[in-house]
């Protein structure tokens, strides 16, 4: 079981989801990965739902802010103090997008973007330190940056997170404690310079045909990995996320 209750300052905590039809996104989830959305009606939560899973929220959903990009996933970083960490962002040469600011008493958020224009959020917990399950199937497992400079983008999250950093062939491997956390490669002709959000499945290749008959597609099919078999799909309203058989995960 990979309930938490806590994460490490560095280590991802947190994935949501902006969308331009939340209730559509929220149907393909719940059929995808048996997820339950509940959503927030306050008038000050704007649209933003919580999906959960076993009774545990495994990641967030909300309208999405800006019509004129694509939908997209969205990794948060746990921090022990969001205004420190804002201050080493824009020392380290990225940007401060959104925030710092309050979310109720769960926590402190803000957005950033890296020296290469990907965006990365930040989380300080109050109440909710993140997911309450990870690895698991139907839970978030691993997110990975495709980089148009490794060496820009190594030194950037070890001197905005505090992450450690491995170096192996052609990637990237961050580790907090020594202990592999999250990781970069040299994005591809045609990739986007965005961090890409995984998901464990008990099938690779069952869960890529469950994609598509729920009306999402197939971005890259079930190809071996390094960890098992991994596959990029896309929700029907375009927003891509990777899903990974449990074989041999990342725990």
């Amino acid at each position: 079981m990979g309930t938490r209750t806590s994460y490490a300052p560095g280590t991802p905590c947190w994935v949501d989801l902006g969308s331009p039809d939340t209730a559509a996104a929220a149907r393909f989830y719940e059929g995808m990965f048996g997820w339950s959305a509940d959503f927030d009606l306050g008038p000050d939560a704007g649209g933003y739902g919580m999906f959960v899973l076993r009774g545990e929220r495994v990641a967030g959903i909300g309208p999405q802010a800006n019509p004129e990009m694509p939908p997209f996933w969205s990794v948060y970083f746990s921090v022990a103090d969001i205004d420190a960490t804002a201050a080493r962002v824009t020392g380290a040469g990225g940007q401060v997008i959104a925030g710092p600011m309050d979310v109720r008493s769960a926590g402190r958020l803000a957005v950033f973007a890296d020296p290469n224009g990907s965006f990365v959020s930040a989380w300080e917990a109050g109440d909710n330190p993140g997911c309450g399950l990870v690895n698991d199937p139907g839970c978030f497992v691993w997110n990975e940056l495709a980089s148009p400079d490794l060496d820009a983008t190594a030194a950037f999250y070890r001197d905005a997170f505090g992450v450690g950093v491995d170096r192996p062939d052609e990637g990237v491997i961050f580790t907090v404690d020594g202990e592999p956390v999250c990781g970069a490669h040299r994005g591809g002709e045609g990739e986007p310079h965005q961090w890409s959000i995984w998901f464990t499945v008990e099938d690779c290749e069952a869960g890529a045909r469950l994609a598509e008959e729920l009306g999402g597609s197939v971005i890259m099919p079930p190809t071996p990995m390094d960890f098992g078999v991994g596959a990029l799909v896309s929700d029907p309203q375009g927003a891509v996320f990777g899903i990974g058989s449990v074989d041999d995960r990342r725990d």
